[in-house]
């Protein structure tokens, strides 16, 4: 659920040198956040959320100077079947109000291989505020075709517990541990 500017920066200090943080804003129709769970042991159950806001500053002679942060409305949660989605708007789980967001802030970025970083954040879920580690990787950075203006791209993951989101029932029978999987695109602020 997941961001993400670690490697982004990577990519763009390659081609660039400024010395501020530069505004990237996430591309909502490429940017979704992707996650599942066992079910009984039977199969994998997977959700996304998409359609969702960000930005990304970051510092292209210092990566570790950027930063991330994301609200995803929860109520933008697919579900592929109805009445799983009306199961967790409901009481079981997110209570969910129009409105209500999941946000993420990154708090520390860790460069750790070429294309490749750690980044730190508060993840808060149903008003409940937990530290995360995503492990993020550049896809692409440069300039896009079609829009004419620089534009980043880059693959997450991370696993996290529902219970600590106040969102565990049914464990252990259908799986507390989500695997979480986050592809983003962010284009340079006019």
């Amino acid at each position: 659920m997941k961001p993400m500017i670690l490697a982004a920066a990577l990519g763009l200090a390659a081609t660039s040198a400024h010395a501020a943080p530069e505004k990237f804003t996430l591309d909502a129709s490429h940017s979704h956040v992707l996650f599942s769970y066992d079910h009984l042991g039977f199969s994998t159950t997977f959700n996304m959320f998409s359609g969702f806001e960000g930005e990304i500053m970051f510092d292209q002679e210092d990566p570790a100077n950027s930063s991330v942060n994301v609200s995803i409305p929860v109520m933008s949660l697919f579900t592929g079947w109805e009445a799983r989605f009306n199961h967790f708007m409901g009481d079981d789980f997110f209570a969910a109000a129009e409105g209500d967001m999941i946000t993420f802030t990154s708090t520390e970025i860790s460069v750790t291989d070429e294309n490749e970083a750690l980044i730190t954040g508060d993840l808060t879920i149903n008003g409940v505020t937990k530290s995360v580690v995503l492990e993020a990787e550049l896809n692409k950075a440069g300039m896009h075709p079609m829009a004419g203006k620089e534009w980043i791209g880059f693959d997450a993951e991370t696993k996290i517990l529902r219970s600590d989101f106040g969102l565990g029932n049914f464990a252990p029978n259908v799986g507390d541990e989500l695997d979480v999987e986050i592809s983003i695109e962010a284009q340079k602020a006019e």
